[in-house]
């Protein structure tokens, strides 16, 4: 498939580009990757974007690593190989299990033995495909993590699922030699 919305040099931007891009290569990202290069259409939305996915990346009181579980689970529902090849690697140097992150990447419900992890799994393996959390879980959620990491949870979830859509359609390539999740 061919990348759509390929990248601008930055020599080719007008001025609004330009300094969204900067933002980017100054900021906590370092460069312009995922849906970025194509965004920068719209500089305006790149900025809001970049200040949405900075707090939800850097700002979080979500635990790193729960947070790249969380965008695992995210990726593979949306079949967003590049938000997995980019976030499987996050993962991995958290220290998050391979046997893990193989499981979710072939669709399987991991064997989990952490709890947070477990409840990380079932609260957004349900928003995404009950488009709901039940009350349980989410009572179990908010008495584990507060109504703060749990917003940052959900937070985490959507914004991860715009990103997914956006890197979809634009067709987004993965490194030559990484391997592309398995179609459901």
């Amino acid at each position: 498939m061919t990348q759509r919305f390929k990248p601008i040099p930055l020599e080719e931007m007008n001025e609004q580009q330009q300094a969204a891009a900067q933002a980017l290569i100054n900021g906590p990202r370092k460069g312009l990757r995922g849906p970025f290069n194509a965004l920068l259409r719209n500089p305006t939305l790149t900025d809001r974007v970049r200040l949405l996915g900075d707090s939800i990346r850097f700002e979080s009181t979500l635990e790193p690593l729960h947070r790249e579980f969380a965008i695992l689970i995210t990726a593979k529902f949306w079949s967003a190989d590049y938000e997995w090849y980019a976030h499987s690697k996050l993962a991995l140097e958290l220290g998050l299990n391979p046997v893990i992150i193989e499981s979710i990447r072939n669709g399987e419900k991991p064997a989990l033995e952490n709890a947070d992890l477990s409840l990380i799994y079932a609260f957004t393996h349900e928003i995404l495909f009950d488009k709901d959390v039940s009350d349980a879980t989410y009572a179990k959620a908010i008495s584990r993590f507060g109504e703060l990491t749990t917003l940052d949870l959900l937070s985490t979830i959507g914004y991860f699922g715009f990103v997914s859509v956006i890197l979809n359609a634009i067709r987004q390539p993965i490194p030559e030699g990484a391997t592309p999740l398995p179609k459901d």
